[in-house]
């Protein structure tokens, strides 16, 4: 740290010292390659989740996510009489948002491909599928559509990472993978 001002004021007009190149040279080359790598694996990693978005008018999502429960209602989970649903392989399942409580549980096929329609009757929340950590945003007014595969059987758990008040914390849900029936 220096006490007083440099004594040659244009100290940026100065000359590079060889080794100063060298960094400057290994960082710039270092930092095309991550930008390649980055392109490359948005386009062949398979991390990327396929969503779509729509709009849609928060009533009529809830109708349509209650008409699919009680189609499909195969069970009642424990103290909470949440619905289980299982919807056939390859179908689109429908899990709604509110306050506080992700609705209702679904218990999907593995190896079956979803389409999952998430959307919120309220606020913002967040969808995080755990261990998986497939992350989505959920808003008011939007559904939001992602197509999924299981790969491995258990329950999963469906956490709001979006605070979205007093309850946030108890807002937890299930997504249930289970062998072919």
């Amino acid at each position: 740290m220096a006490l007083t001002p440099p004594e040659n004021r244009l100290w940026w007009k100065e000359p590079l010292a060889k080794m100063e190149i060298t960094w400057i040279s290994i960082a710039f080359v270092w930092g095309l390659f991550m930008f390649a790598v980055m392109i490359y694996w948005h386009i062949n990693g398979e991390q990327n989740l396929s969503n779509e978005a729509y709009r849609v008018n928060p009533e009529t999502y809830g109708e349509k996510v209650e008409a699919e429960a009680a189609k499909y209602t195969v069970r009642e989970e424990g103290d909470t009489g949440i619905p289980v649903v299982h919807p056939p392989a390859g179908s689109d399942v429908y899990m709604l948002a509110r306050l506080w409580e992700w609705w209702p549980i679904l218990e999907l096929e593995k190896g079956q491909t979803y389409r999952l329609h998430l959307s919120s009757m309220d606020w913002q929340h967040g969808f995080s599928l755990q261990p998986v950590n497939i992350n989505i945003q959920v808003h008011p007014n939007y559904e939001m559509v992602l197509t999924l595969k299981p790969t491995e059987t258990g329950d999963f758990g469906i956490v709001c990472n979006e605070f979205c008040g007093v309850g946030h914390h108890t807002m937890l849900g299930k997504m249930i993978v289970v062998d072919k029936k």
